[in-house]
């Protein structure tokens, strides 16, 4: 077994045991495999192992691997802070899913270009749950108002919402991240807006997934845990400048 397919495995059996723990089905929650600054070949590894949702946190990394994994069947998802002049291309590079949609203006952009090819796409709305002022994401306040105007853009789907937790080893203030995700998402849920679903909660990363479990998660997002560390840190991937 390939070192990309055993640590699938070892991640596999943590969501398993969070769900147990949790006394929830372990189908009830999916991989996402974060693939920043992984190279295809390592890529294409992971999905011969039957795993099918990767996700990008970078334009010019979706277009440089596009080609590559062309031919192996799976779903792209993006997961970075989406500047509205790249908006051509997440389309053009058939990204199935915009987890980090975080303002309207970004909403229209997308609806506009949509529009005008006849299509649709999925989006998660992404919440600031840690108050950092180096994340990007909706306040939770305003992500209910944020609902309603992007519910209005016919092209545009709303299934649940993202958010990047605390990096920290406080997992008390990780999991108050995570609850505070879950509670927007009750309060949207509540507000009954047609076409909005709240069914999806991506949140937990390799170092607090089990925690994004406990509390909800039905999508977990892994890469290091799975392709090993990184040669840049992660406040690289938050940086809109790049």
């Amino acid at each position: 077994m390939n070192d990309v397919a055993q640590h699938i495995q070892e991640i596999l059996d943590r969501i398993e045991k969070a769900c147990i723990a949790s006394n929830r089905s372990k189908d009830s929650v999916r991989l996402l495999l974060a693939t920043k600054t992984v190279p295809p070949e390592r890529i294409k590894l992971a999905l011969e192992t039957g795993q099918t949702l990767i996700a990008e946190n970078k334009v010019q990394e979706l277009k440089e691997k596009y080609e590559a994994l062309q031919s192996t069947p799976h779903e792209n998802h993006f997961i970075g802070h989406l500047q509205t002049n790249k908006v051509k291309d997440i389309l053009k590079y058939e990204v199935h899913c915009v987890q980090s949609l975080d303002r309207i203006d970004l909403a229209e952009k997308l609806h506009q270009r949509l529009s005008a090819e006849g299509r649709s796409i999925d989006v998660l709305l992404q919440v600031n749950t840690s108050n950092e002022e180096s994340k990007y994401g909706v306040h939770p306040d305003q992500a209910l108002d944020l609902a309603k105007a992007v519910a209005a853009l016919p092209s545009l789907h709303i299934k649940g919402l993202m958010t990047i937790g605390l990096l920290s080893a406080d997992a008390v203030q990780v999991r108050q991240c995570f609850q505070l995700l879950k509670k927007v998402q009750q309060e949207i849920a509540a507000a009954a807006i047609p076409g909005v679903e709240m069914k999806e909660l991506s949140m937990g990363m390799s170092g607090d997934m089990d925690i994004a479990i406990e509390e909800g998660a039905t999508i977990v997002r892994v890469g290091t845990a799975i392709f090993g560390k990184r040669p840049t840190p992660d406040s690289f991937y938050w940086n809109e400048n790049n």
